[in-house]
């Protein structure tokens, strides 16, 4: 990584006299008088001026970009390179998220509560580094739609994907915690997690969750578990074969009981999310909760650059010395 770097910056002080310079030069300019007198001016108001009367101002330029070049000069820029050794214990972590049709339920409005989970995941996902991150959905049964990887942006495709459907209807908890073990038993992480997001309570599947959640924590895996959704009836979009897309009035349960234990098994906590807000606050406590350890090791090798800089602005004060002493040469 290239550091551009000023070993002396106070020097760039001096930038200052630079304006005040060109004020002082402008308003001295403007009283001065001619030192040779005329009978009359009418004479001389009619000779053009000379492209060297016009450009006699370059004197001054050349003057303050000398100035300017000795003050960054002296402040002794430097360019160079950062090399950083990085020793890192990474976490792998399991996204479990919920897909079943209860996930339509539209409580978080304007937004349904798979539309709301999926933009807080992401979040989630942006937030982390150097943690190895997948993503296992569920309905009646479960799947990986995403390995564990570093790559987050194909991690965040794929959340993208995801909709209702992809799996047949139901609530498998049980099935996606070890679906989602499955994927970490056999890594080498120093710490394992799942995050396990539902509306429902366990329906499908041949694996009680409580049984999955022991599974997971002989191999050291840790689950947090989310229960979203407000209680009492709730409206919900659905497709109506006959009347279309229209809004009904439905109840889901959280099974607060199962999602608790299954977190206490694991030594994970246990999450409940009414609104969105809620849900952010979540993910974002969880992802204090598991941070990975890094110790960052930096070198720095810088190279002087005042050498040129001093030389230029030598050369330019050679060039206006040269000029006001030749073509820009003032009679007394």
């Amino acid at each position: 990584m290239n550091l551009p770097h000023f070993q002396n910056p106070y020097f760039l002080a001096g930038l200052a006299v630079i304006p005040l310079l060109a004020w002082d030069y402008f308003r001295k300019n403007q009283r001065r008088k001619a030192s040779i007198r005329f009978p009359s001016l009418a004479i001389i108001k009619r000779v053009p001026a000379s492209m060297a009367y016009r450009a006699r101002h370059i004197l001054l330029l050349l003057r303050l970009c000398a100035i300017a070049l000795m003050c960054l000069a002296l402040a002794r820029p430097q360019y160079g390179e950062a090399i950083e050794d990085v020793t890192t214990n990474g976490i792998d972590i399991m996204l479990a998220l919920d897909i079943s049709g209860s996930m339509k339920t539209m409580d978080f409005k304007p937004n349904n509560r798979l539309f709301v989970a999926k933009k807080v995941m992401e979040d989630f996902v942006l937030g982390r580094k150097n943690d190895r991150m997948g993503l296992v959905i569920f309905s009646g049964t479960s799947f990986t739609q995403c390995p564990l990887t570093l790559d987050y942006g194909i991690l965040i495709q794929f959340l993208r994907r995801v909709d209702f459907g992809m799996v047949e209807d139901g609530t498998a908890i049980g099935t996606a915690i070890l679906n989602a073990t499955n994927r970490l038993r056999q890594t080498s992480a120093k710490s394992k997690i799942i995050v396990l997001l539902t509306d429902g309570a366990n329906n499908s599947g041949e694996v009680d969750p409580i049984t999955a959640a022991k599974a997971a924590k002989a191999l050291g895996i840790k689950i947090y578990t989310i229960g979203v959704g407000k209680d009492g009836e709730q409206p919900m979009e659905i497709d109506d074969p006959m009347f279309g897309k229209r809004i009904v009035s439905v109840k889901t349960d959280v099974d607060v009981p199962t999602l608790r234990n299954i977190a206490s098994a694991t030594g994970g906590v246990f999450y409940r999310a009414q609104d969105s807000k809620t849900l952010e606050e979540i993910y974002q406590n969880i992802d204090k909760l598991e941070k990975s350890e890094i110790k960052t090791t930096s070198y720095y090798r810088y190279h002087e650059l005042f050498r040129n800089i001093l030389i230029i602005a030598l050369l330019v004060l050679l060039l206006e010395t040269a000029l006001a002493n030749t073509r820009f040469m003032k009679i007394p």
